[in-house]
C-alpha cells in the first residue's frame, strides 16, 4: 500500500504535515478548504464530516465566525468596532461587543501577567515605528517616542466588565487586538466545526492553529516549527505531535526593517517605548486556545529569553524558545512543552 506525505505551510514559522494512506476509504479522505481572509489565508483540513453536512455548510459556519472577529478587531477597517472606539475622544464610553470585551478581559490578564511588556494599547509606537496601517515612517526622534509613550498604556483605560463600557483617558490611546484577534478568529471557527460535530480537524489562519481528534494517518496532528530565515522559509526546526489544541509562534526575522546597520523588529517593548533589541528568534507555544498562545507567544518574545522561560515555568506554559547565539541557534524548551515533542522529529 502506498502512502502520500502532504506539507502545508501556515504562516511564519510553523508548517504542518500529515500522511495519507492512499488506500484508506473515500469517508477518512480530509477536505480541505479556504482562501484569504485578514490580509493573509486560512486552510481547513477536516474529515469524517456527519452525514449531511457538506463542504458549503462548513466554509459558511467558519467565515461567519471570521466575520464577527473582523467587524468588531479589524483595526484596518474604519468601521469595525475597535477603529471606532480609536477615534473616540477621552472619556467617551461605548459599549463593546461580547466577543471584544472577551478578548479585551485577556488581554489586561496577560498585561499584569508580564509586568507591562504585553499591552493592546501600543498602537501609538508601533505606528510611530512604521508598523501600524499607515505603514513606513521617518526614523522617530526619542522626544516623539516619548510623546507616544503617554498615550500608551491599558492603566489608562476605563473598563467596566459587567456593562462592556469602554472609555479612554489618554486622548491618543488606540487599541490593536493583532497578537490576538486572529487566535481568537481560529477559536470561534473551531467552535463552529465542534457544533457540526466535525471529529477531525487542522484550523490554521495566518499561522495560528487549532486541532482536534486525529490527523488523515489516524494519529497526532504533526506541527512542524520552522527553522528561522530572514529572506526565505527555512527548514524544518522540530517537531511536534498534538491534538484538541492550540498552536502559535511569534517572531521577529521576517517583519523589520534596518537603520544604519541596526534591525528594528515589529515588536514593540511599551516600557522602554523601542523594538525589542534581544536575541530572541522565535517562540511557539502550544495551549489549549489558539488566542492565548498567540498573546503568550508575543508576549514571552518581547519579555527575552531569561524572563520568558522563568515564566513559562512558573505558569505551566507550553512553549518551544529559539534564540541567537551568534551565528548559531540555542533551543530554550519548557518542561510543559515535553509532551507535545514528536519523538526524532517522526
Amino acid at each position: 500500500m502506498t502512502s502520500c506525505t502532504t506539507t502545508y505551510r501556515l504562516g511564519p514559522a510553523i508548517l504542518l504535515a500529515f500522511c495519507c494512506l492512499a488506500g484508506c476509504g473515500s469517508e477518512q479522505r480530509p477536505i480541505q478548504i479556504g482562501g484569504a481572509i485578514y490580509g493573509t489565508n486560512w486552510t481547513l483540513t477536516y474529515r469524517a464530516a456527519p452525514d449531511g453536512v457538506s463542504a458549503g455548510q462548513v466554509r459558511a459556519d467558519v467565515m461567519a465566525a471570521f466575520e464577527l472577529v473582523d467587524q468588531s478587531m479589524n483595526h484596518y477597517d474604519p468601521e469595525s468596532l475597535i477603529s471606532r472606539f480609536n477615534s473616540l475622544p477621552r472619556q467617551t464610553p461605548v459599549e463593546v461587543d461580547w466577543d471584544f470585551a472577551y478578548v479585551l478581559s485577556a488581554a489586561l490578564e496577560l498585561t499584569d501577567a508580564t509586568g507591562g511588556a504585553y499591552d493592546v494599547s501600543v498602537s501609538a509606537l508601533s505606528d510611530l515605528w512604521g508598523f501600524g496601517p499607515d505603514g513606513p515612517r521617518q526614523f522617530p526622534a526619542d522626544s516623539a517616542i516619548e510623546m507616544a509613550r503617554s498615550q500608551v498604556g491599558v492603566s489608562q483605560l476605563d473598563w467596566d466588565s459587567t456593562t462592556r463600557a469602554l472609555s479612554k483617558r489618554a486622548p491618543g490611546l488606540k487599541l490593536d487586538f493583532s497578537s490576538l484577534a486572529k487566535g481568537y478568529a481560529v477559536d470561534l471557527g473551531a467552535d463552529a466545526l465542534d457544533e457540526l460535530a466535525i471529529p477531525h480537524f487542522m484550523l490554521e489562519v495566518g499561522g495560528e492553529v487549532r486541532v482536534r481528534g486525529l490527523s488523515p494517518r489516524g494519529d497526532a496532528w504533526r506541527i512542524a516549527v520552522e527553522r528561522p530565515e530572514a529572506d526565505a522559509r527555512g527548514g524544518v526546526q522540530a517537531a511536534l505531535a498534538v491534538s484538541d489544541t492550540g498552536i502559535a509562534t511569534s517572531g521577529d526575522y521576517r517583519n523589520f526593517y534596518e537603520y544604519e546597520g541596526r534591525r528594528y523588529s515589529h515588536l514593540i517593548d511599551p516600557r522602554t517605548g523601542y523594538p525589542i533589541r534581544h536575541d530572541v528568534v522565535s517562540v511557539t507555544v502550544v495551549h489549549g486556545s489558539a488566542m492565548m498562545a498567540d498573546a503568550w507567544a508575543t508576549a514571552l518574545t518581547i519579555l527575552g529569553s531569561a524572563e520568558a522561560m522563568m515564566l513559562a515555568e512558573q505558569r505551566g506554559l507550553a512553549v518551544y524558545l529559539l534564540k541567537r547565539s551568534g551565528d548559531a541557534l540555542e533551543v530554550f524548551s519548557s518542561t510543559a512543552m515535553t509532551q507535545w515533542m514528536a519523538e526524532n522529529g517522526s
